[in-house]
Order: C-alpha cells, then structure tokens, then sequence
C-alpha cells in the first residue's frame, strides 16, 4: 500500500500573513522515503519502490543519525538554478542506473517533511515543529537537500520565484497537521501552467517526423474523459520512438473522450493508460490548451487521478 500523502490546492491568493510557510514547488517526482536501521526504501506516490532508481538518494539516506524516519519530499534533477523535469525523465523508471547515467542526470531529493522520527509519529503536530525537527535529525549532501522556508513577504516571493525561472510555490499553513489528501492548508502558486494529462490517441507522422504527430490528451470531470486537445512539440527522436511503439500497443477502435471535436485527421485512439506532464500557455475559452509541450511521462500519477487543476 502507499504512503497516504498531503497534496496541495491550486490557488490564485497571493496574500500570505505570517502564520503561513513559502517554500519552493519542485518539478519533480514526489517521493517518500523510510529508514529502518541499515533499510532504506524510496516509494512513488503510487506505491512504486524507486530504491534501485535513485541509488545516491538512498546512499545519502543510510548516513543519517537516525534509525527510522519517514520523509516526504521531491525526487528532481537540477539544470543549473532550475529544475528540469526533461532531464529527470531520464532517470524515471530506471533501474540499476548506470555510472555514466547518474554522472550525466545526477538527481536530488529535496525534503520538506518528516512524518515518523525513531518511532515518534508527527504526523498531528503542527508544520512548523515538524520542519524544526526534520532540521536536526537530516543532514544535507549532495543527492539530499531540506527545503528551505520563508515567512515574509509572499508577494515579493513568489515575483522573485517567477523571475527566477522557478514553476513557483507552496504555501503551508505553520500550525497545520499533515492530513493525507487535497487541502487547503497547502496552496499552491505556480508561475507557469502545467500539470497533467491523460494520453487518450495521437496522430500519424507527417513531413519528416517519424512515430506519430501529436498526442490527443485529456482529463476527468465529473466521471468522464474530456478533451483538451493536440501536444505536437517537446519530442526528441528518442521519445518519438519508445512512446510510439507504446502507443501503438494500447490502440483501440473508439475514443475514450466524449468531446473530441473536431477529430485531428489520422487519429489512432488509444487506452486511456498513459499520463503526461504538459506545460502551455493557458486555457482557451472553449477549455482547450493554447501552445502546448511535452515536458515527458508519469509514471507515479494513475490516470483516475488526472483532472483539470482549477484554482480555488
């Protein structure tokens, strides 16, 4: 079974008092790690065991003081200031990386809660004192990072997150518990739009791209597959490839979405069993996506959890 995680609220506020903690919003993939004496195991969100993934993670966690802990934080892999989902797709899924992969994409966990401490669970004490705790009981490396927090200006933040290139921040109520599921009590402010879409068809090549055209995305809403529209760029001849033969493999004679109009001509339907990370530009009035890109696959977000992110 998965570790029931605390999720955060899509929201436009902007406004935050002192009672509230800013950190950084990772473009990662959210990981939690346990510690038992000399065990370490790393697990999606989906319940998926990422320790042969992400050796230097769990490297870096075995060193740790403490004999058992239970960590909730971010898997990302960083392109200078910036974290780069693109280069962590290279890593996602691997197991027993090589030398030369994790060289070439070495990745960071970046923590920002501790949910059990030596047998003491802390998932009912307030945020602030369970940050304060994970503080003394971690010590960063370079595969391991603690998020850092603000309790200032949120406004003058989130600007300089934006300028900075960053895909934003979450807010967290310092007195709140961690109670699994979608919460007010952790907003989150993005600077860009992205989030995730379920693969429900794609198009047939065209000029000298090879594999497909563009994928056919969509989301859940009120029990059933609504139509975004068409992803045609963010591919490399690589990803053309793997996720062509992919596709090709879970094709079905009619759509799942019950609004695909008009239909791209070419179309190949396929089972709604793949989900992608998608950045564009905004919503449409007609709730399709402007100027949108692959960023790359998930593999720790089950389709039936994919719907539009609204903010609240």
């Amino acid at each position: 079974m998965p570790t029931p995680l605390m999720l955060a609220t899509l929201t436009e506020r902007r406004d935050f008092g002192g009672d509230w903690v800013l950190e950084r919003k990772f473009d990662g993939e959210r990981c939690v790690a346990r510690k038992r004496g000399g065990d370490v195991r790393l697990e999606s969100r989906t319940g998926k065991d990422l320790t042969a993934t992400y050796p230097e993670v769990r490297a870096a966690l075995v060193t740790q003081r403490a004999r058992e802990f239970l960590l909730d934080g971010e898997v990302v892999a960083f392109q200078g200031e910036q974290t780069s989902f693109s280069r962590l797709q290279q890593r996602l899924g691997t197991n027993a990386p090589s030398r030369q992969q994790i060289a070439a994409y070495p990745v960071v966990y970046c923590v920002f809660d501790v949910l059990e401490i030596d047998g003491e669970v802390l998932t009912h004490r307030p945020l602030e004192e369970r940050r304060t705790r994970l503080t003394r009981a971690i010590r960063p490396s370079a595969a391991l990072q603690l998020s850092k927090a603000w309790r200032d200006d949120a406004q003058r933040r989130f600007e300089e997150a934006c300028h900075s290139g960053w895909e934003g921040l979450i807010a967290k109520r310092a007195d709140a518990p961690y109670v699994p599921g979608r919460s007010k009590d952790w907003l989150k402010l993005k600077c860009v739009w992205e989030q995730e879409f379920i693969i429900g068809g794609y198009t047939d090549p065209t000029g000298s791209r090879t594999d497909f055209g563009a994928l056919l995305v969509g989301y859940h809403e009120e029990g059933r597959l609504r139509y975004a529209g068409k992803v045609g760029t963010g591919y490399t001849a690589a990803r053309l490839r793997d996720l062509g033969a992919r596709l090709r493999s879970l094709e079905t004679p009619g759509p799942s979405f019950m609004d695909a109009r008009p239909i791209p001509r070419g179309t190949h339907w396929t089972r709604p069993e793949l989900v992608a990370q998608i950045g564009f530009a905004e919503w449409t009035n007609d709730g399709r996506l402007r100027q949108p890109r692959f960023l790359g696959l998930r593999d720790d977000k089950r389709p039936a959890e994919v719907v539009r992110e609204r903010p609240r």
